[in-house]
């Protein structure tokens, strides 16, 4: 099946990717998730790569694990999808291996690491510090990105992952969307992905769009969903889930700010004011658009890009946030669906059930550490 695929990525033996990974040094890791492990390393490349055949080319090896059986599933899924897929701002799939019962899939380098690297990792603070050009920059090319997956392919895929730790930045900070473990493409005539019966919500908290725990469905809505709380990081510098003037979610807080008419407050303090006030009251009103209750109300894919080329005005956004109310009256998605599950299931660890409470005061668990987000470097 993997090998019939059309105009499909470079098969690697084993013992290549062992070699490179110089036998999968715990010192190469980038990573680590609940589908596996990442591996830095160097391989030979042939005609297919920029310095042709026979040049020393970087790679990140994801290394499913043996053991899972959803890893499995997810490597069919990954590969069949990003195989197919071809735009600037999606990591490159290079190349795969189904070899001595080991599934591993190879991916371009991206020597700046993630996003979430930079915005929050242990080392931030000895990181060169993103500017607000640059923050910009990489919110329109992961715009640019979802896009394409939604509207300009010729098959709908939701990424059902997008998260600021699945945005790596190459040599020149470019953003590049990856890791699609969990990325679908939607039937034609379907306008979402249902999960497997009793497989619970996959994704992380803080970016799950508050339907997906009734419906268990994807859409791309819900991805829209979480590109809010990617725009309202990079622009506040706090992560989703934050403890912060009472608010457990960093959208209410922003919501309250601008309710107060005082929104640039969200910016975050280590620019130190050194950004664009109109760019920057763009990209919350936006953020707080993308993260609107309802999933009709959010903005399509098209209307985010015009709005971040300036060449259509920001979203207009209430002062208040309206109240999640659920079966939609009119949520834009198949709302005849099986109940909320009793669990989120991530791709790195299980969390708790949904509180289905944001506001000022609501208990919330405690957000992941950075060593807990096992996907903070992995492609």
């Amino acid at each position: 099946m993997i090998r019939s695929l059309a105009g499909g990525p470079r098969e690697f033996e084993y013992r290549e990717l062992r070699k490179a990974t110089n036998n999968f040094d715990e010192r190469m890791k980038l990573g680590q998730g609940g589908y596996g492990v990442v591996y830095r390393g160097v391989v030979v490349g042939d005609h297919t790569f920029p310095g042709g055949a026979g040049s020393a080319v970087e790679v990140a090896v994801k290394k499913f694990s043996r053991a899972s059986t959803q890893g499995q599933n997810d490597f069919l899924a990954e590969l069949s999808i990003i195989n197919r897929l071809r735009h600037k701002h999606l990591v490159r799939l290079v190349g795969w291996s189904h070899d001595n019962g080991e599934l591993l899939l190879v991916y371009e380098y991206m020597p700046n690491g993630s996003l979430d690297q930079h915005l929050f990792g242990a080392a931030a603070a000895e990181r060169r510090l993103l500017g607000w050009d640059l923050r910009y920059s990489i919110v329109a090319g992961v715009a640019s990105a979802l896009h394409y997956l939604h509207d300009e392919y010729d098959q709908k895929v939701v990424h059902r992952d997008l998260k600021a730790s699945n945005v790596m930045l190459d040599a020149a900070f470019s953003a590049r969307l990856g890791d699609f473990g969990l990325a679908r493409a939607i039937e034609t005539d379907k306008t979402s992905y249902m999960e497997e019966a009793g497989g619970g919500v996959h994704g992380t908290v803080g970016y799950i769009a508050p339907e997906c725990f009734h419906t268990e469905k994807a859409t791309r809505e819900s991805d829209v969903y979480a590109f809010g709380a990617v725009v309202l990081e990079v622009v506040c510098g706090r992560r989703p889930r934050c403890d912060i003037d009472g608010f457990c979610f960093l959208v209410d807080w922003v919501w309250r700010l601008h309710r107060d008419g005082r929104v640039l407050d969200a910016v975050d303090p280590r620019l130190d004011g050194a950004f664009d006030a109109g760019d920057a009251e763009r990209l919350l009103l936006l953020g707080l658009a993308c993260s609107h209750p309802t999933p009709a109300e959010r903005p399509k894919t098209m209307a985010i890009t015009q709005i971040l080329l300036r060449s259509t005005p920001p979203p207009e956004v209430p002062p208040f946030k309206p109240a999640f109310v659920w079966p939609a009256i009119d949520g834009g998605i198949d709302t005849t669906t099986s109940t909320a599950s009793s669990h989120v299931s991530t791709n790195m660890t299980s969390t708790s059930t949904w509180s289905g409470n944001f506001m000022r005061g609501s208990r919330s668990h405690a957000p992941p550490t950075p060593e807990q987000d096992a996907s903070d470097s992995v492609v």
